[in-house]
């Protein structure tokens, strides 16, 4: 899953980054306003956390673009601002959650994992295709009651096309998304085309249905009606 870190202190930075890094995020970050908008305004995220107070600029500017342009991005604010009318105003402009500072990484990373169950899967914990079932907080595939094992890239690439279930997805969608920043280092068709053979290859030993779908000259498409 695709966060974009909006923070200026850069030891906060880092450790937040580091944290998220290591529970299976794939995390993105930007110290201040032009950077921040800049990749927000370019690239597709599950979640955005956004501070207020940015050099050159207001993270709430950066809230109201988001809710326009992908209204299905959860934002969380984390800022040290603790008055009332700052919350309200974030909260009405289209942030999903207020979090201030100081707090506890776990609890971001509870919060984080909770907005984009809702978001993306209704608040569930598992999702379910017939024989498919994925627990995205366990980093865990079934098929048929039986455990598949997936590399981090592989779970990151099948719990995206879950997510857009039966929309074609273009190849520079899905590499952007799941590969983030080193998407612009790496030849799409073969990285991509390697990848989605092998995942393909283990779900269907283990019984899954044909699900994944090249649809050509576009990209891919996971069926929910194999």
């Amino acid at each position: 899953m695709k966060v974009l870190l909006i923070e200026d202190e850069q030891e906060l930075r880092r450790s937040i980054r580091a944290f998220l890094q290591d529970v299976g995020f794939l995390v993105e970050s930007a110290n201040d306003f032009p950077s921040a908008m800049e990749k927000a305004e370019q690239y597709a995220y599950d979640a955005v956390l956004v501070d207020i107070t940015l050099p050159k600029g207001s993270g709430l500017d950066i809230v109201r673009m988001l809710r326009k342009q992908n209204p299905n991005t959860g934002i969380i604010i984390i800022s040290a601002k603790g008055s009332l009318d700052d919350k309200i105003l974030g909260l009405d402009l289209g942030a999903d959650d207020y979090l201030p500072k100081p707090f506890h990484l776990p609890e971001l990373v509870a919060r984080l994992r909770a907005l984009i169950r809702r978001k993306q899967f209704a608040g569930n914990q598992a999702i379910e295709l017939d024989e498919l079932r994925i627990v995205p907080d366990d980093k865990l595939v079934e098929v048929n009651g039986q455990r598949v094992d997936l590399t981090v890239m592989q779970f990151d690439l099948l719990l995206f096309l879950v997510a857009n279930k039966d929309r074609v997805l273009s190849r520079t969608a899905i590499v952007e998304h799941v590969w983030g920043e080193m998407a612009d280092r790496l030849d799409h068709d073969h990285f991509l085309y390697s990848h989605m053979k092998n995942l393909r290859k283990k779900l269907l030993e283990k019984g899954s249905k044909d699900r994944i779908q090249t649809v050509y000259g576009l990209g891919y498409r996971l069926s929910s009606h194999a």
